[in-house]
């Protein structure tokens, strides 16, 4: 029972990251469960819901159907979608029913392609991985299918690849151009106020800007078929977090969020002992020292190793007694920046 959450909300899982990075490209995104799970990306991981329009349907399968495979009738019913809603791609995510009985997301691929005459990607997240994982396939996927063309480079453009709600706590891309577009001239957060001709024409930017761990696979795809660099940024702290961190010193710091975001508030902290946590994916090429959270026991007694945290509020529940600075994490408390 160690990974029994009492204390804090369930954390975001796969499918919704998928869903997430795929919100605005102008898709019909079909979430292949039985009925729920498309309820919970719609109802409390999507912010953009009720500000931007997207096709994400539930595939609304029978149980027996979903059960059984039957992905004749998932394809039947996506066709007659597509016939009603003018998309550029189809896409299927995963959730935990075909998961479990092994359903050939590749042959679904296939068929939907064959039946719509639309390119289709598939996501094999499973509801039981956390929101990194599935925005880190549909990145790989999105570029892998879409970003086939070298097009010439267009100096001092840049991508931004992570730029979802679940890891910037915002809806709305503005805050991170007008933040790089102090040192670029052009800035296009894929997936964000962008469309798919954006992912297409990834192989334009001089560079990409990898502001979450769930974008790092999909830029070293790109920087492999097309020589594009790529380096870490968070362009989007909250200016209150910042006014706060200048008040720290001689203080043992810890500070928790998805991996990107704390190193780059980390490095900004001085005149203090500082490291950096994550309940999600950590990756040595963001920081080698990074500490894994698995749960809220281990929360707890890593916790007591500091005088200060900077995460979530939500994390405070779990018994921490010093200083806590909110820095709000979507994927963790269903807050925006905008909230604050």
């Amino acid at each position: 029972m160690k990974k029994l959450l009492k204390h804090i909300s369930p954390l975001a899982p796969d499918d919704s990251g998928a869903c997430s990075v795929l919100y605005e490209l102008g898709s019909i995104v079909v979430i292949c469960d039985a009925g729920g799970c498309a309820g919970n990306v719609c109802g409390f991981d999507e912010p953009r819901w009720f500000e931007k329009k997207s096709a994400l349907f539930s595939a609304g399968l029978r149980d027996m159907d979903a059960i059984l495979g039957r992905d004749d009738r998932l394809v039947e019913k996506l066709a007659k979608v597509c016939s009603q809603i003018d998309a550029k791609f189809t896409a299927v995510i995963g959730t935990p029913v075909p998961a479990v009985i092994a359903t050939d997301l590749k042959a679904l691929k296939r068929m939907s392609e064959q039946k719509t005459g639309l390119p289709c990607i598939t996501v094999a997240s499973t509801g039981t991985h956390y929101y990194d994982k599935g925005e880190e396939a549909a990145y790989l996927a999105l570029f892998t299918e879409f970003a086939k063309e070298k097009l010439p480079v267009r100096h001092g453009k840049v991508g931004v690849i992570g730029a979802t709600p679940l890891n910037t706590g915002l809806t709305k891309a503005d805050r991170i151009i007008a933040e790089l577009s102090k040192k670029y001239n052009e800035v296009v957060c894929f997936g964000m106020d962008s469309g798919l001709d954006e992912i297409i024409k990834a192989s334009e930017c001089e560079k990409n800007i990898v502001i979450s761990s769930s974008g790092i696979r999909a830029a070293e795809y790109l920087k492999e078929k097309f020589g594009t660099e790529y380096e870490f940024d968070f362009p989007c702290i909250p200016e209150n977090v910042l006014k706060k961190i200048e008040t720290l010193t001689g203080k043992n710091v810890l500070v928790i969020h998805q991996q990107v975001a704390a190193n780059v508030l980390g490095e900004k902290i001085k005149g203090c002992q500082v490291d950096r946590a994550s309940w999600f994916d950590i990756n040595d090429s963001i920081g080698k020292n990074d500490i894994h959270i698995k749960d809220e026991d281990d929360f707890s007694e890593k916790s007591k190793n500091y005088d200060v945290i900077i995460g979530d509020i939500s994390f405070k529940k779990i018994g921490f007694k010093g200083e806590y600075i909110d820095f709000p994490h979507f994927a963790v408390s269903g807050r925006t920046f905008a909230d604050k």
